[in-house]
């Protein structure tokens, strides 16, 4: 958190303003919704869904990460073994032992010496007695929030040993390089470093352990700075960040000035799942890291390492309090020092053997307890991390761990396509992804029949890039009901959002990497639609859907392929030059520029095209490739050239693609808005998805979101000829084609 969040706290002040009216705004503008009726079956490989199995996911490298790796993927069994072969200590070129490494806004204000473990210490060691949450100590660097995160993620050995790989220590097979794992954006990628880390006057700049000889929390840190390009890169964020890149859970955050009445009973549902737990207080404007007087610290991140219902026996009453404990990562005197705190006289009237029973001791190690009407009181915010199924193992299952049901999805939103923006957008917000969500069983526990799910929308690969000056886009997403109707439209279109209201939304659009919220609805079938605030702000993101019973998840999207041609197209073809009441127009024009060989190619075609389209081109005719591709669109046997069958057809087409093209370009200018590109190919007979969509706009669109009319068409021919190119090889209608690599590379080269 530190002064880096705080700033990001204040940017998104405005941003929180502006979300407010995004829902006064949406609420005035919306209708009521329709009913809920069942239908789908759940997608496996489609729709670009992740499966999230452990046992799936292969060890990359940085490959994978967000980050474009420099040089080749970089596989630590690989290097270790040359290193060991050429007795050498291994030196990571991707995150060089330079100023580079740590900062990207300023040199440091000192000189910051590498140095490995065995030139800080005479006896390093990964662990030194085992590894502990009190391993994790800050340095000068502000990332508490990614200690309290470690703290946390040292408590299960599972989540532990899939971050912290056990094959790696300072005496067998040694050679000066390490590696970590973290989950990046759906899938879990291998962090290589070396073991040079940044010291000044012999001891450790930032993340160190309480033993000096003890280095896992130090290569940790490492690793997880050159994932994001530097150690300043860390500077300010969230817990949840770095609980989801350790664990790859969806995770929660909750305003405790306006805590759900149910808080407890989440962060025990919480407890119940192995969820990883933080908290913080709102930091002081004045004062970095100000103490308060009950020894709390403003602007800090501390983990929650367990909530609990305490036996509680008075002179006057028996029964359970609500307990909560937490640790500060400085690892210090700096205790909460209120009831319940270390030492205090409430303890007297906690049994022994319950004592016993949760681990309590008085140690200065910044670990203390505090009831949860304190906590309430005194902190500001919580975050919770809700672990994805694969996290548990099967004998924490059997000792009664729950799991979630998750469902994930990539997606993107591309400026001028499937960058809609917000409600407020009317008009362009129903070009966002789409995504129905089937929720089928309540609850256990609920007795409204209700089912809890938490939608999680997470923006990718933004940290990363803070050296470029990529700061995060202000996110959100909208839940609908969808009726038995409204399932059939695959998307759903501008007339259902205009006349159906939203029955759950994110509580606000900010700029966080992720935003998330807990809803409980009945069991049916939801419309899910993540957005920017803004339309025409490109990013990437990630949705999950976590839910304790069962559902199904697919992309609200249309299916590839042919559709019909729109009733207001009326195509008008080319005139010849000259009247001949023998032959047909087509012919004659036909028999004007093909020639002796009575076929014409590209340039014969781009002649006929610039002359009879001049009415809809802005500049100087068609580019040779529109022309040579529409050669190739009917050139069966690959001559380069068209006969006049061959002809016939194209200039029908191009008839076609200029009607729906006019029909589009109101105002005249030559060019069609990126938004109305999917109406107009599904005006000329094509189904496409956003995926295509989306290829389509960054391979022809213009800078400023625009199609020109070559383009637009261009755009028509590559999609003609490739669903021609499939439909041949799908005799059987299965909606599957067969080719060998040969042929599919002979097809796309040559159209």
């Amino acid at each position: 958190m530190d002064d880096a969040f705080q700033g990001l706290l204040k940017g998104a002040g405005q941003k929180l303003f502006n979300a407010a009216g995004e829902a006064l705004m949406g609420a005035a503008k919306e209708y009521l919704g329709n009913a809920i009726q069942e239908i789908f079956v759940k997608k496996e490989a489609e729709n670009k869904r992740i499966l999230p199995s452990i046992a799936n996911m292969k060890v990359l490298g940085e490959r994978g990460s967000g980050l474009r790796s420099r040089g080749d993927v970089q596989d630590f069994h690989t290097l270790r073994q040359q290193c060991l072969a050429s007795g050498t200590l291994f030196e990571d070129p991707e995150f060089p032992a330079s100023d580079s490494s740590l900062m990207f806004s300023r040199r440091p204000d000192r000189y910051v010496e590498w140095l490995r473990p065995m030139e800080i210490t005479s006896d390093p060691q990964f662990f030194v007695e085992g590894y502990s949450r009190f391993d994790v100590q800050q340095g000068e660097l502000g990332d508490c929030w990614l200690l309290a995160a470690a703290a946390n993620l040292t408590q299960d050995p599972k989540l532990f040993f899939r971050v912290v790989p056990e094959d790696q220590n300072f005496s067998d097979d040694y050679a000066g390089i390490f590696h970590f794992r973290f989950w990046q954006y759906g899938r879990w990628i291998d962090v290589v470093i070396d073991d040079r880390l940044p010291t000044y006057r012999g001891e450790l700049l930032y993340m160190h352990s309480t033993e000096k000889n003890e280095f896992w929390s130090a290569l940790l840190e490492k690793a997880y700075a050159k994932l994001h390009g530097s150690y300043e890169a860390l500077k300010g964020g969230t817990t949840c960040e770095a609980m989801e890149d350790f664990t790859g859970g969806v995770t929660e955050m909750y305003d405790l000035k306006e805590a759900p009445p149910n808080l407890y009973s989440i962060l025990l549902k919480g407890m119940e799942r192995n969820s990883m737990m933080g908290c913080s207080l709102e930091p002081d404007p004045h004062v970095l890291e100000a103490e308060t007087s009950e020894g709390l610290i403003r602007g800090h991140a501390y983990s929650i390492t367990k909530v609990q219902m305490v036996d509680i026996v008075t002179p006057n009453t028996s029964g359970k309090i609500p307990l909560l404990r937490l640790r500060n990562p400085w690892g210090n005197d700096a205790e909460w020092n209120g009831p319940w705190s270390d030492q205090s006289p409430e303890w007297r009237y906690i049994p022994d053997h319950v004592k016993e029973q949760i681990g309590l001791n008085f140690d200065v190690d910044g670990e203390f307890w505090m009831s949860f009407k304190d906590f309430l009181t005194h902190f500001d915010r919580v975050e919770l991390c809700n672990l994805s199924p694969d996290s548990l193992s099967e004998d924490q299952v059997s000792r009664g761990k729950k799991k979630w049901e998750m469902s994930v999805f990539e997606g993107e939103w591309t400026p001028g396509v499937t960058a809609g923006g917000c409600r407020n957008y009317l008009e362009t917000f129903w070009h966002n992804p789409q995504y129905v969500i089937t929720l089928e069983d309540p609850d256990e526990d609920d007795d409204e029949g209700k089912c809890t799910v938490i939608i999680a929308l997470m923006q990718k690969n933004r940290r990363s890039r803070r050296n470029m000056g990529m700061d995060c886009l202000t996110i959100g997403f909208a839940v609908y009901h969808l009726s038995d109707r409204d399932l059939m439209n695959k998307p759903q279109r501008l007339n259902f959002f205009k006349y159906n209201a939203s029955v759950a939304r994110s509580p606000a659009f900010i700029n966080l990497r992720e935003v998330s919220c807990r809803f409980k609805l009945p069991p049916g079938h939801y419309l899910i639609v993540p957005s920017t605030f803004d339309p025409n702000e490109e990013g990437e993101f990630l949705i999950r859907v976590f839910s304790e019973g069962r559902s199904h998840m697919e992309e609200n999207d249309e299916q590839v392929g042919m559709g019909s041609v729109d009733d207001r197209v009326t195509p008008s073809l080319p005139q010849p030059t000259y009247p001949d009441p023998q032959k047909s127009a087509m012919e004659k024009l036909f028999m004007e520029v093909a020639g002796a060989d009575m076929e014409v190619d590209w340039m014969e075609l781009k002649q006929i095209l610039d002359h009879s389209m001049k009415d809809v081109m802005d500049y100087g005719g068609f580019s040779k490739d529109v022309c040579r591709s529409m050669v190739a669109m009917l050139d069966v046997d690959q001559s380069g050239k068209l006969g006049f069958e061959e002809f016939k057809t194209l200039l029908n087409d191009i008839a076609k693609w200029k009607a729906v093209f006019k029909l589009y370009d109101q105002d005249g200018s030559g060019k069609l808005g990126a938004f109305e590109l999917r109406q107009a190919l599904n005006s000329a007979g094509y189904q496409l998805n956003n995926r295509i969509l989306n290829a389509l706009a960054h391979r022809y669109g213009s800078r400023d979101g625009k199609i020109a009319f070559d383009d637009f068409i261009m755009c028509a021919v590559k999609i003609k000829t490739m669903i021609d190119i499939f439909k041949e090889r799908d005799v059987d209608g299965t909606n599957m084609a067969t080719f060998s690599m040969e042929e599919w590379v002979e097809k796309t080269v040559y159209s």
